[in-house]
């Protein structure tokens, strides 16, 4: 079973729209960054304003600096759609 992320801890994340768009992003805080891509805060990614609203389709992580877990989100944004859920990260613990 995943963990649950935690605020300071390098995490990447795949949103998933109603509309079945994936985004793919790195963060320290989950729940705030989530807030920002939803228009709830400022903030968030022009590429996630016309597919509202997002939710949390697979965290993986944590990774250990901001480094790695940029690393893994270049490698998981080379595959597409569904194929980014269930992907599997070398560095992650929770691979």
């Amino acid at each position: 079973m995943p963990m649950e992320p935690q605020p300071g801890e390098w995490w990447l994340y795949v949103l998933l729209a109603d509309s079945g768009r994936t985004y793919v992003g790195i963060t320290l805080d989950l729940a705030r960054r989530l807030a920002e891509h939803n228009g709830e805060r400022p903030g968030g990614a022009r590429a996630t304003r016309a597919h509202r609203p997002w939710r949390v389709g697979a965290t993986y992580g944590p990774f250990p600096d901001r480094s790695q877990a940029s690393r893994a989100e270049h490698a998981l944004k080379k595959r597409r759609g569904a194929a980014r859920l269930t992907w599997a990260p070398e560095h992650s613990p929770s691979a």
